[in-house]
């Protein structure tokens, strides 16, 4: 799952948005670090994305990707996802998409100024502020947006080179890809929300 599926899923189970977000920038342990509201948000998105990455429909699909797709194909499908929660939004929340947005944009910035800046590490800052000011999370509506995100992290590094060879697979497979989600994201929505409770 990408950003708008972890502030859906923070938001469903009353978690820390910004922790959520949080969650791919903050390495080893949170606590001690941020409010203890923000860590419980930090370690939801872990949960979130260990559950996602072991799930049986995933290891199903996982063969659709072949050479050097395979190897970025998590990436490419966490992208993915998010086009699938943002192309049927209204399936999944009672408030518009660009209303979601908003409110998690306002809710994340003011949960932010709580925190020493400091603490923030300055690549979430950095993210983030273009996040919000491109307008990422609603774009992903419409594929074309999923193809130029991964054209873009691609070019971060020779490294990550290969992500757009998984942009053909996902739009040959697309049918059965949509379907997949729908079992794989209430599976993740239930588990979050015992998680949260835990």
């Amino acid at each position: 799952m990408n950003f708008l599926a972890h502030l859906h899923i923070a938001q469903h189970c009353q978690s820390s948005l910004l922790g959520n977000l949080l969650g791919d920038f903050v390495k080893g342990n949170p606590q001690g670090k941020f409010p203890q509201a923000v860590v419980e948000g930090i370690q939801l998105h872990r949960f979130v994305d260990s559950f996602t990455d072991h799930h049986p429909t995933l290891m199903n699909i996982k063969p659709l990707f072949d050479g050097q797709s395979r190897r970025f194909c998590a990436i490419a499908l966490d992208m993915f996802w998010d086009h699938c929660l943002a192309h049927r939004w209204d399936e999944f929340d009672r408030a518009p998409l660009a209303v979601f947005c908003h409110s998690a944009e306002r809710q994340v910035k003011a949960e932010m100024t709580t925190l020493d800046e400091q603490t923030i590490p300055q690549r979430f800052i950095s993210v983030s502020g273009h996040m919000w000011q491109g307008k990422w999370l609603e774009s992903y509506a419409e594929l074309d947006n999923i193809e130029f995100a991964l054209m873009r992290m691609s070019t971060r590094s020779a490294r990550m080179a290969n992500l757009t060879s998984c942009f053909p697979v996902l739009e040959a497979h697309y049918d059965h890809l949509i379907d997949v989600f729908d079992d794989l994201y209430s599976s993740v929505l239930e588990a979050a929300k015992r998680q949260a409770i835990c």
